[in-house]
């Protein structure tokens, strides 16, 4: 359980960066080249591909080089794990939430028959 704990955190990580999120999102659409990915941000290409790098490590990511063109693909398992672990959190604190509201409910609805 420790290893999915560290896996979860390694692509917590990489997604809480912006520029990340927004390759992902563009990679939900299809593969896509380094260059293609690259042209909206105003940064150099070694920077950008630092970005690509924390991806591929998070495993978010795959990308593959034929011939002179780097073209990069999403891999979908450690998505589906974060949403995972967030549908588990939201169900969690919903029915905390749903618990509480009956509480007051109730102690309301005993403070009116007095």
């Amino acid at each position: 359980m420790g290893n999915n704990h560290e896996n979860l955190n390694t692509v917590f990580q990489a997604l809480a960066d912006p520029t990340r999120r927004a390759v992902i999102q563009h990679l939900t659409s299809g593969p896509a080249s380094i260059t293609e990915l690259a042209e909206p941000f105003a940064m150099a290409l070694p920077s950008f591909m630092k970005h690509i790098g924390v991806l591929e490590d998070a495993g978010l990511i795959h990308s593959k080089k034929i011939g002179r063109v780097r073209t990069c693909e999403i891999k979908p398992n450690q998505l589906t794990a974060a949403e995972k672990w967030i549908n588990t959190q939201t169900s969690l604190w919903e029915g905390r939430l749903q618990r509480m509201a009956s509480y007051v409910e109730a102690r309301a609805a005993k403070g009116q028959d007095n």
